[in-house]
């Protein structure tokens, strides 16, 4: 760890470093609560597994009642969970937890981090979380961002056992202990030195709990209470909490906001104990580290603030800030200035900008932009001068107080400029559980600063400052109003394939389509398209134009080439190559209204699905649950799928047959329920009885796999089961098939034990763990030293139809290309044609 050169640019103390698009003031309360943070010297770091892991009301307690720096590690970005939002998984999901999180932390106040560490689903026990992480290198991580942070009193939220309820739980309580062993040793992690120091933290706690039926807590622990009501909010910490911890919307995480006082509990894990209080030993004040001065100086601007002009504590501010700088800690002297510099710019009033009307733009090219700075203190702010990525221009203008001024400016984007995409992925992982970063100093960060920035050299007083503006794209929506957003860097000519996979079956043609964007003004007039399969030229063609800013193209491979590849499951890649350039990337682009538009690269490649692959489904009805890519890989392998409405049941016949009019239902050679349909469609109690009536006249509806949280039925199947958290996570558990000769494993397709390799994550989860005696169990299979489980598919007949419940992750595995999926997936649809 950390043996490569880091490239951070880093301007020292006087820089105002911003995360946002803009430079914004803070509200006059969120002032206040900065100057109290201001008074106080200790920090605290909670530490967990995944986004949403945090104890929430407890970070807006010690952030808005104690005013403590407060930082939440989530060891992962969450890749491994689920998405109720969209079709997004893996590593495009760990970017839309990882930027809710960074929204819940706009409303709670405290700093978010991570390590490298993947989430790669549900793990039982830490031997099975550790067999997949490097303990060491997540170790590491752990000990780098404590080194970085340097809190007093480190907080996990589960222990290392089996109470924890997850093996990545109760593992994150493991590298925290090792860490804070580890963190202030100088033998342990030596190249992380030249960057920091090494830190002792004075103990770590266990956020007990009481989860569901689980309870941790006890009598004899530390007591702290929390959720007390706090004016300047308007809200109670619980409160602030439930709207903090609602922002995880791809999770579901939906909370209340819960008013009134509680009381959260701590064990004692490693350290000096605490008797009385989280703080007890740590030093809290200015003055407890010599500093009277300061802590005097705090409590007459803290007494004299004025909400209404807060620009009144500029003087004490600015001879404040000489006394921080005067300091010889350097370390407390970085942290202060770089909160103290934030209020100062607050108090005045400064807003800065610098933004272009272009969301996108390419290295090398030119745009223009404009910087909007604005002041509304009567205190004068000076704008000495402005660098324009790398051009300087001196103004020592003044900003008039309240009275925006615009300044044109034709920026260059550098010609070496790095594509916009987070820095964790822009390499590949090192392993399927660790991601690999291009600079070892970016680790913990949530996001790496913008490389691209107007830089402000701005006076106040006698005090200089400096302030980056990145470069943004700003835009008037006509519902959301001003929308500020990073400028996103794309490539010149971007390569896609226009499907996310294709299915080609025995002694066929594959037919490919790809798409061209030209992102710059520059021609294509000659090309050639290059399509590759393990490292040699499949096939391809030349390309004389591109028409336009895009064009598609398409292609076909032959079916005798494709025989001679042996593979159930190809991998091809486009590449384009003109004027000597390789354009090899397609853009993905994630936008929800709750988030920035986010934005990663990825290779051109596409999964083709070959072999013996049968269905005998023509027409499917689909009730959407959480997002998942079945009906579009439905629609891929040929068939009509139809996203079913509420008037798609009426007129429907009831049991006694006759009364509705025709069944519309019976149109559907197969009705299929998404993933937590009954977790996420409320109108589901409604339909339920019309689809019973479609099964009992010959329908055959697939169900995919529900929790037991917010449910919408009691009853799914027309015979009872009940759900269970019971799971298989080891995705190549054996597989015995209790009656081979089952209809649904042998048409069309033939099920083996093949068709079970090569699955990712799991087997599946939420299996029922009880059923009537209706049903039959297809499967049996159980993760390493645990009881066989036979409730992945249950299968019943009912009337004169069928009915299936199948918890098995179709929803994974489809995405992923795999056939024997597919195959399975195909003979469920096609139960009624048997």
């Amino acid at each position: 760890m950390f043996k490569k050169v880091s490239t951070v640019f880093i301007l020292g103390l006087y820089t105002v470093f911003c995360s946002a698009q803009q430079v914004r003031p803070s509200k006059s309360s969120e002032i206040y609560r900065e100057l109290k943070t201001l008074k106080q010297l200790p920090k605290v770091l909670y530490l967990a597994a995944h986004p949403d892991d945090e104890n929430t009301g407890l970070l807006s307690w010690l952030i808005n009642d104690q005013n403590v720096e407060t930082g939440y590690l989530s060891l992962t970005r969450g890749d491994g969970g689920q998405n109720l939002l969209g079709t997004e998984q893996g590593a495009a999901l760990g970017l839309i937890r990882t930027h809710e999180l960074l929204e819940a932390r706009k409303l709670d106040g405290a700093q978010q981090f991570f390590t490298r560490a993947i989430d790669f689903g549900f793990s039982k026990n830490t031997t099975d979380t550790f067999k997949q992480w490097d303990a060491d290198s997540i170790t590491a991580d752990v000990v780098w961002a404590i080194r970085k942070f340097r809190p007093d009193v480190i907080i996990c939220r589960f222990p290392p056992t089996a109470a924890a309820g997850h093996g990545q739980h109760a593992a994150s309580a493991v590298v925290a202990e090792k860490a804070f062993k580890l963190a202030g040793d100088k033998n342990a992690f030596p190249d992380q030195l030249k960057y920091v120091n090494v830190w002792q933290p004075k103990r770590v706690l266990w956020n007990t709990f009481r989860f569901g039926s689980v309870n941790t807590t006890a009598e004899n622990q530390l007591k702290v209470t929390v959720g007390q009501y706090d004016a300047q909010l308007g809200m109670g910490y619980g409160e602030l909490a439930g709207l903090s911890r609602s922002l995880h919307k791809s999770q579901g995480a939906g909370t209340q906001s819960v008013a009134g006082i509680r009381t959260e509990y701590f064990s004692h894990v490693i350290g000096e104990p605490a008797k009385t209080t989280l703080f007890d030993g740590v030093v809290k004040t200015w003055s407890g580290k010599g500093n009277a001065d300061i802590d005097q100086s705090l409590d007459k601007i803290i007494s004299a603030f004025n909400f209404n002009d807060p620009d009144h504590s500029l003087p004490a501010l600015l001879a404040l800030r000489k006394k921080i700088m005067a300091l010889q800690d350097g370390e407390l002297k970085k942290d202060k200035i770089k909160s103290l510099d934030n209020i100062i710019l607050s108090c005045a009033g400064f807003m800065g900008e610098a933004v272009t009307n272009q969301a996108e733009a390419v290295a090398g090219d030119h745009y223009n932009f404009r910087l909007n700075l604005i002041s509304r203190a009567a205190n004068p702010v000076v704008l000495e001068h402005v660098k324009w990525l790398g051009q300087s221009e001196s103004f020592n203008r003044t900003l008039s107080k309240d009275s925006l001024i615009t300044i044109q400016h034709d920026i260059q984007i550098p010609a070496d400029a790095a594509l916009t995409e987070p820095y964790w992925l822009a390499k590949p992982a090192t392993n399927a559980a660790t991601f690999s970063v291009p600079n070892d100093t970016l680790i913990g960060l949530p996001e790496a600063e913008s490389p691209m920035n107007v830089l402000l050299g701005l006076r106040i007083g006698s005090e200089k400052f400096q302030v980056k503006l990145p470069l943004s794209f700003k835009k008037l929506d006509p519902v959301r109003g001003d929308v500020v957003e990073a400028l996103r860097i794309v490539p010149a000519l971007e390569v896609k394939f226009t499907q996310p996979l294709y299915l080609v079956r025995e002694n066929e043609d594959l037919h490919l389509s790809l798409n061209f964007k030209v992102n710059s003004s520059k021609q294509y007039s000659k090309g050639v398209l290059n399509l590759m399969y393990n490292g040699e030229r499949l096939g391809g063609a030349d390309i004389s134009s591109l028409s336009g800013k895009n064009t598609t193209i398409d292609y076909v491979i032959p079916k005798a080439k494709l025989s001679s590849i042996h593979s159930s499951r190809l991998q091809l890649d486009a590449n384009f190559v003109a004027d000597g350039v390789t354009y090899n990337k397609k853009q993905v682009l994630i936008q929800y209204p709750h988030l920035p538009s986010l934005q990663y690269f990825a290779p051109a490649t596409v999964t083709v699905m070959k072999g013996d692959i049968q269905a005998k489904v023509k027409k499917v009805g689909y009730i959407e649950g959480a997002g998942d890519f079945i009906p579009e890989f439905l629609r891929i392998a040929g068939i009509q799928v139809n996203v079913l409405k509420d008037e798609d049941f009426y007129g429907n016949l009831d049991e006694s047959g006759g009364k509705g009019g025709p069944n519309k239902l019976l149109q559907y050679d197969a009705i299929v329920l998404g993933v937590r349909a009954n977790n996420t469609v409320k109108k589901l109690d409604r339909w339920m009885p019309f689809l019973w009536s479609y099964v009992k006249a010959g329908g055959n509806l697939v169900m995919q796999y529900n929790t037991n949280q917010d449910t919408t039925v009691d009853q799914l199947g027309m015979y009872n089961f009940s759900i269970a958290n019971k799971r298989v996570t080891e995705e190549n558990a054996a597989v015995t098939f209790l009656n081979p000769n089952h209809k649904l494993l042998n048409f069309p397709n033939k099920i083996t034990k093949d068709d079970f390799n090569d699955w990712v994550q799991e087997r599946g989860a939420y299996f029922p763990d009880h059923w009537d005696a209706a049903y039959e169990p297809l499967f049996e299979m159980h993760d390493t030293d645990e009881q066989p489980l036979q409730g992945s598919t249950l299968y019943a007949r009912y009337g004169k139809g069928n009915f299936i419940y199948t918890p098995l992750a179709f929803f994974r595995q489809l995405p992923a290309g795999n056939v024997g999926a597919a195959r399975l997936f195909f003979n469920f649809l096609s139960a009624q044609k048997n």
